[in-house]
């Protein structure tokens, strides 16, 4: 019996040891995992660590570009003016297209003859933009290998239009054959689009002197009318004699008289003597 109660006692305190440590344990829900349903039956996405990079919003604009420096309202201007922005901004558009831009500050242009850019006409001031602008991207660092002269958008002839860029670690020359400067900094590099900034304005004869356009071609001469004689060959033709033939032919008049009154002479004196015959 002792045996019993031993047993009895010894599983009541089992049973309240195993009661009271699953009564002190936390009653909290575990938390669920991400993307798992919510009460309202709806699937919730995971949540994303931000990157750190914004998403890239499209091509650069070459005006905002410009304006967000804030030193090349001239060179703004000319762009708008020549309509060479929308030209850059449609083809920074397409795939596989580039362009680099040498922008002068507004410092630049006022260090120009007083009256140079008012003077230029609207093709002037064009071919003035454009010879700032190479059709492909480069980087400073491809500046050193640069094929020159660098073909510009208004190079229609390098003779004109000549630009040469010479690139030395991260240094960039250039010269015009009228202006020598450099790169003084990059205003904006995007892969597509590189601007640098540079302080004078680049001039080159094909801008100064630009040449006339060819004249057009003069019309063909009308056929003369051929002579009257000529479609008329029934008609008789007039023969000229020039003034040394008259001379000639009054050189020789005086023999030519003498021979004529030998010859009416002669056949008189025989007409004669043939009637004296016949009359005897």
């Amino acid at each position: 019996m002792m045996k019993q109660l031993f047993s009895s006692t010894l599983l009541g305190m089992i049973f309240l040891l195993c009661s009271s440590s699953i009564s002190g344990q936390s009653l909290t829900p575990a938390q669920a995992p991400s993307g798992s349903t919510t009460t309202s039956g709806q699937s919730s996405p995971p949540t994303q660590a931000p990157s750190g990079s914004s998403s890239p919003s499209g091509p650069a604009d070459i005006i905002a570009v410009l304006t967000k420096a804030g030193k090349f309202t001239t060179f703004i201007g000319l762009l708008k003016s020549s309509q060479v922005d929308s030209l850059i901004n449609t083809q920074l558009k397409k795939p596989g297209n580039g362009f680099t831009v040498f922008a002068p500050t507004d410092s630049a242009f006022s260090n120009l003859k007083t009256g140079t850019l008012n003077s230029f006409t609207d093709e002037q001031k064009a071919a003035l933009t454009k010879f700032h602008i190479i059709p492909s991207f480069l980087t400073i660092a491809q500046f050193q290998t640069v094929s020159n002269p660098v073909h510009t958008s208004a190079s229609g002839d390098s003779e004109e239009f000549p630009l040469n860029v010479i690139g030395n670690g991260t240094q960039v020359n250039m010269t015009t054959g009228l202006v020598n400067t450099t790169v003084d900094s990059t205003a904006y590099s995007d892969g597509q689009l590189a601007v640098y900034e540079i302080p004078q304005v680049l001039l080159s004869q094909g801008i100064l002197n630009p040449q006339a356009p060819a004249p057009a071609p003069l019309p063909p001469k009308p056929k003369k009318a051929a002579p009257l004689n000529a479609l008329s060959p029934s008609r008789s033709t007039t023969v000229s004699v020039d003034s040394s033939g008259a001379t000639g032919l009054l050189h020789y008049a005086p023999t030519v008289a003498s021979i004529g009154v030998a010859v009416l002479a002669a056949m008189s004196l025989s007409l004669w003597t043939e009637w004296q015959i016949d009359g005897w």
